[in-house]
């Protein structure tokens, strides 16, 4: 593959704080620059780089880059958004269109997409895949969804005018649509529904989206979080998580994911006060992560977790890694739970002999829940044959905790 291929020996910084291990990287370590406007992971565990320089991919051992000098048919060296698909193309966008990378394909094949192919508008804000594989491209005027042959576009009047900034698909299969400036919208393939400040969000300003196995909506705003609950009827909010001296109490969100714990990471800064770090929700308590804890910088851009739930921070001065220990299992499960047999094909037998575990969920990929039993006792066999080949989590709550496993459908 005709790549510019960065091979570095790299001294990477450590810092371990509170049983949390931080590790940073920066041009030093083979980014091509400091300043990452955006993050994810792949499939693969391979980590991939937005910034002004180009897109850039790290896979634990080296560093590539793609860049309009190397690859013309790239709209734009300035990468706003990325999003990598359960099928492992990686797609990102500039305020020049959208480009998908055919990964895997000699030579770095990219396909370009503006208005003149369907999207609504050439200035990206976000990318997101649903559980069918379409992809939903969030731009300053509306959202265009690709599925895999033709766009379909939504705007103002079923959206609000000022764009769409993030996507969220609940386990009805409904679209979600924050807005940075309108809220966010409901839209159950009929009908559109607004939520904003009028009826208990709060705020108009709305930079992130994420909807967790309960159907409950976790909404970032210039404010705070507001969850709406599974009913779409009432919110709860969050104000201050990451902590600032007072007066300065703010709480603007930039990012926000949940890992598969079920813990919720949020990503936080104050431009005003140049101050930010992370906040973790777990067991209804916050804990704080900042440059005090060996985070790189405190312009936090964007955040994303990998297959180990370790948590990537993009920054304006670098990236940081924060090395998630995992929930640890409760001792008496620890030898009399099973779940047998892994990879599977067919039927995957559960057994708990002590009954600790309550609940059971698992999740594809992309992060839909699939398959959920709220009144297990001991003993369960399920019928997965009707599921995808692929990569599951499955997680197992035992009262306030949850753990999580890898589980492998083949064929």
């Amino acid at each position: 593959m005709n790549k510019l291929l960065f091979l570095v020996v790299f001294y990477l910084t450590c810092f371990t704080c509170s049983a949390q291990t931080i590790i940073n990287y920066t041009t030093a370590d083979g980014l091509i620059d400091n300043f990452v406007e955006c993050i994810d992971v792949d499939i693969d565990d391979n980590i991939w780089f937005g910034t002004s320089m180009g897109l850039q991919m790290y896979d634990g051992t080296n560093w590539y880059l793609w860049d309009q000098s190397s690859f013309p048919s790239l709209l734009s060296n300035n990468i706003k958004a990325i999003k990598t698909t359960s099928n492992g193309e990686i797609w990102v966008g500039s305020d020049y269109g959208l480009n998908r990378l055919l990964y895997g394909v000699p030579g770095s094949v990219w396909l370009s997409y503006t208005t003149a192919d369907g999207l609504v508008n050439n200035q990206i804000k976000s990318i997101d895949e649903d559980d069918s594989g379409n992809i939903w491209v969030g731009t300053s005027q509306g959202v265009s969804v690709f599925d895999g042959s033709s766009w379909t576009s939504y705007a103002s009047p079923d959206l609000h005018w000022s764009g769409v900034s993030s996507t969220a698909f609940d386990s009805n299969g409904d679209k979600w649509f924050a807005s940075p400036l309108g809220g966010i919208t409901h839209f159950d393939g009929i009908n559109f529904t607004v939520y904003d400040t009028s009826n208990g969000l709060l705020s108009q300003n709305v930079t992130d989206l994420v909807i967790d196995y309960q159907n409950n909506k976790w909404i970032g705003t210039g404010g705070g979080i507001s969850v709406l609950d599974p009913s779409n009827t009432s919110f709860i909010h969050y104000t201050q998580m990451y902590s600032l001296s007072p007066p300065d109490t703010l709480n603007p969100v930039v990012d926000l994911e949940i890992d598969s714990y079920g813990r919720l990471w949020s990503a936080i800064y104050v431009g005003y006060l140049a101050k930010g770090g992370i906040a973790m929700l777990s067991a209804n308590q916050w804990s704080n992560f900042d440059v005090i804890d060996g985070v790189i910088g405190q312009n936090i851009r964007a955040i994303s977790i990998d297959s180990e739930n370790s948590v990537w921070i993009a920054t304006s001065t670098g990236v940081s890694k924060i090395l998630s220990p995992p929930n640890l299992l409760p001792n008496s499960l620890k030898n009399n739970f099973s779940f047998f047999p892994n990879p599977t094909k067919k039927h995957l037998s559960i057994v708990d002999n002590d009954s600790e575990i309550q609940e059971i969920f698992i999740h594809n990929s992309i992060g839909s829940l699939v398959y959920i039993d709220v009144n297990f006792s001991k003993y369960d066999v399920i019928d997965i044959s009707l599921f995808k080949q692929g990569l599951y989590y499955i997680t197992f709550r035992c009262g306030d905790l949850n753990f999580t496993k890898k589980l492998v459908i083949s064929q």
